[in-house]
This record gives C-alpha cells, structure tokens and sequence, in this order.
C-alpha cells in the first residue's frame, strides 16, 4: 500500500478513516499526534469515548488481547479505536493470529500500529505494510522543527525571531518531544517579557547543554565511568531525551575520529579549520585528541550503533541502554 507523508495524513482522513493504520518511523511525539488525529477523527461523533478507545503495548499485552478489543462492536458509536505500540516486542508464535486479523479487519474498528521499525524478516512485517494505510514518521529536517518550532510558539503566544528559533533548532536538534521540552521552557522563561530573546536560549539552553556534551565526551574518553554517569544524569535531569543523546554521543565520537586523523595530518590549525569549537574548549579538545585511542574511539562508535538499535527495537528502556553505554564506553 502507498506510504504517506504526514502532512497527506490530514487530507486523506477528511475523506474518513480506513480499518488499518501503520504509523512508522522513530519521531515518536508527531508520530503520537497523529495517532490522536486518526482516533479523533473515528470518535468525532462518540458521546461513550472511553468505552471505544483501547491502547496496548505488546511488551507487556498480548495481541489477542487488541484483536479481542477491535473484535467487539462500538458501544453507541459508529467506530471504536486500537491503538498498538512496542510491535517489535509481537511474538513469533502470535504471527498468524495477527496476520489473520489484517487479512479481514473488523469493519467497525480503526486498529493503528505504532512502530520505530519493522523487522522485515517477520511474516507479520509485510503484511502489516500491505494490508495498512502506513504513514511516515522518519526524523525531521531543520526546515521542518523550525516550522514547528514556529507554529508552537505562535500558539503559546511567545514569538522569537529567525534567528532565535535557528539556534535553538541547533542545541536541541530536531527530536520534536526534546523541542517541545525546551520551548515549553524557554515560554515560561519569557512569561513577562512575552518574547525569547538570544540572551534567554543561551542561558537556558546553550551553555549548560554544551558545556555538559564536552564534559560527558571527556569523562568517557578518560575512562571516568563515576563523572560520565553523574554528567549523564544531569543531562537527563535537565530534560535531554535518550534518544538525542545517544546521537550527540555518536556525533562527538565521529568527531573524535575526524580530529584524530586532522591532528595527525596539520597538527591544530587543520583541527579547528574542519571542527568548529568554542575557544575556551580547544586547548581541553586537542588533550582529549592526543589522549584517545583509535581503536578504542572505533569499538566506541559500534558499541554507540548497537545501542542505538537496541533502543529502536524497544530492548529494556532507553534511559538503561544509555547507561549501559555509558560505562561500556568508559570501561
């Protein structure tokens, strides 16, 4: 079946709902709205919502409990809702129940998968993206956290420049949950002045959040497990989602494997002319190049690859991949 983009979402369900839904990619807050769209949309006329809305995660329900729930007529409604997260987690002996239900879903019930990925191996995979309306939740581009970024300060009635949303779109990154975070934030911040000013996102956000980065990539290549878990913990303390951690993580081991080779070709000046750092950071960067070693810089970034698959596939909680991470790396 064709795979729509997000913003054809919105169209499609003015012409109402299909049975199947598969909302797949790993931005997991728009992807959460449009789930909320779609049920919207099924219910808009329900007076009993609670009793025609159900949601299951298959890491801790089983599927013939969803498939029983969309199997049971709406309650003084036209439609009922399924909602099903953590299909990673569907076992292999369950597959053909499942399959079985996509192959003659209940005409009354809108069933909507939610997923980071799928294994394509699994017979459930491919019939899951056959038989469902899939829509695509990959991860956003600048242009498109920056609309965002836009959009949510216009409803909080706080705008903020170009400029401003540029650079906060820039610390944070494009995780549009870990954006939400921070400009809820800065808008409570800004509650008298009514307006984020580039002084504000550079007190609230700038540098406690990358003067934190620098300290927790130190600490590991240090192999100071004790100081990069009590760093880590203040990341998340602040409101840093795993997710975007691990690929600030990646993104400084990249880094590491870059300045290695550019300071054993032309020495700092060829460091700094391909690796923008603050001044205050370089002296304290080219130590740290000179301390790490590259083969333990390249286990680093597979180990970093792993955990980031492991988070994707909902293996144990993302917050304990992290520190499981964190002390393999500073081991």
């Amino acid at each position: 079946m064709k795979t729509l983009i997000r913003s054809e979402l919105e169209r499609s369900l003015r012409e109402g709902t299909k049975p199947l839904y598969l909302l797949l990619g790993s931005e997991s807050y728009l992807r959460g709205e449009a789930a909320d769209l779609i049920a919207n949309t099924a219910l808009n006329e329900t007076l009993l919502r609670e009793f025609n809305e159900t949601s299951f995660s298959l890491l801790t329900d089983a599927v013939q409990s969803a498939i029983a729930a969309a199997e049971q007529l709406p309650m003084m409604s036209n439609k009922r809702v399924v909602k099903i997260r953590d299909f990673a987690k569907l076992r292999d002996a369950d597959e053909q129940v499942l399959i079985a239900y996509l192959q003659n879903p209940s005409p009354s019930t809108v069933m909507i998968f939610m997923a980071d990925d799928l294994d394509k191996r699994k017979a459930a995979s491919k019939v899951l993206l056959d038989t469902c309306t899939v829509v695509d939740f990959s991860p956003i581009k600048d242009g498109e956290a920056k609309t965002w970024c836009k959009t949510r300060l216009k409803e909080l009635k706080t705008p903020a420049d170009d400029l401003v949303i540029s650079e906060i779109v820039r610390l944070v990154g494009t995780d549009v949950q870990t954006l939400s975070t921070e400009i809820d934030k800065l808008a409570a911040a800004a509650i008298d002045t009514k307006r984020i000013t580039m002084d504000l996102v550079d007190d609230l956000i700038g540098r406690s959040r990358e003067l934190s980065n620098f300290e927790l990539s130190d600490h590991l290549v240090a192999n100071n497990r004790k100081r990069a878990l009590e760093t880590l913990y203040r990341l998340l303390d602040d409101g840093a989602e795993p997710v975007m951690l691990i690929g600030l993580i990646a993104g400084n081991y990249h880094r590491l494997a870059l300045g290695k080779y550019l300071l054993a070709r032309g020495g700092r000046e060829e460091v700094f002319r391909n690796i923008s750092l603050p001044p205050f950071k370089r002296d304290s960067y080219i130590s740290s190049l000179q301390r790490a070693d590259v083969t333990k810089i390249s286990k680093g970034i597979q180990l970093i690859a792993a955990a980031d698959l492991a988070i994707k596939t909902s293996q144990a909680t993302p917050r304990l991949q992290l520190e499981m991470l964190i002390c393999e790396l500073a081991g």
